[in-house]
């Protein structure tokens, strides 16, 4: 089976995509293209799936970059290949041929490019990465490295919906304690629990820092277990572990 992957065309003609489960080399709870090196997959397998990327991507395994994924709010800037992964969920260059990528399977993959400066990022955003700030901080690095908020383009890829995304009071609590803009994202849901929009309160917070445009490609991964990979449906099916997609963006 060929990998499959979805771009959008305000990324265009960058070589991006946010990468589904199709084409993989692995096997079990991970069929399909698991690109987590932090599973419990085999290591073998996942380097073959990540080989897999970096074709498609056409650029050199070890030019495929990525950092190790703390739910953090900062952001990085590269220039090559790095010995060790640091500590951070993103990732912003200049550098032609580098392709940043991040892990998810459920938390939002985000994928910025400002054509104009020829700086892109990319993003990993999960609830405590978004309300502490990652997506600003990523489009603060962009700028250090020249590019414009206003000529930045960002997409959210495959991500938990809301639908999908039932949460406790006290999630709730924590948002509102530190942004009462975030209530708005929030619905009823059954007995004290509520639904959460991340990919919408992730649109609102790239939105207000002033992006020329931010979009969500709308794939639900709780809901399409044939295409992506999730951590919930995972805790849901007691699984014993789970498999990362990877999305990525080069110069």
């Amino acid at each position: 089976m060929t990998l499959k992957l979805l771009t959008h065309d305000t990324l265009d003609p960058l070589r991006h995509g946010f990468f589904t489960r199709a084409g993989g080399a692995s096997s079990g709870v991970f069929a399909g293209l698991n690109c987590g090196s932090g599973s419990t997959d085999q290591s073998e397998i996942v380097a073959i799936n990540r080989a897999r990327v970096a074709d498609r991507l056409d650029v050199p395994p070890e030019h495929l970059l990525g950092v190790h994924q703390v739910h953090s709010a900062t952001a990085i800037p590269v220039t090559g290949p790095m010995a060790n992964k640091p500590k951070a969920d993103a990732m912003v260059t200049a550098t032609p041929g580098l392709a940043l990528s991040v892990l998810s399977a459920d938390c939002q993959p985000v994928l910025f490019a400002d054509h104009k400066a020829k700086v892109i990022g990319a993003a990993h955003a999960g609830w405590r990465g978004t309300l502490d700030g990652v997506l600003e901080a990523t489009v603060d690095a962009m700028e250090a490295l020249g590019a414009k908020a206003d000529n930045i383009h960002v997409v959210i890829g495959p991500s938990i919906s809301q639908r999908a995304y039932e949460v406790g009071p006290e999630f709730f609590e924590t948002h509102l304690a530190e942004d009462d803009a975030s209530a708005r994202y929030f619905a009823n849901g059954t007995g004290d629990k509520m639904m959460y929009d991340l990919p919408g309160y992730g649109l609102h917070r790239l939105r207000s820092r002033g992006v020329a445009s931010a979009e969500w490609t709308r794939h639900c991964t709780y809901s399409d277990p044939v295409q992506f990979f999730s951590y919930r449906r995972s805790v849901h099916e007691r699984a014993a572990d789970y498999g990362r997609m990877l999305a990525a963006i080069r110069l």
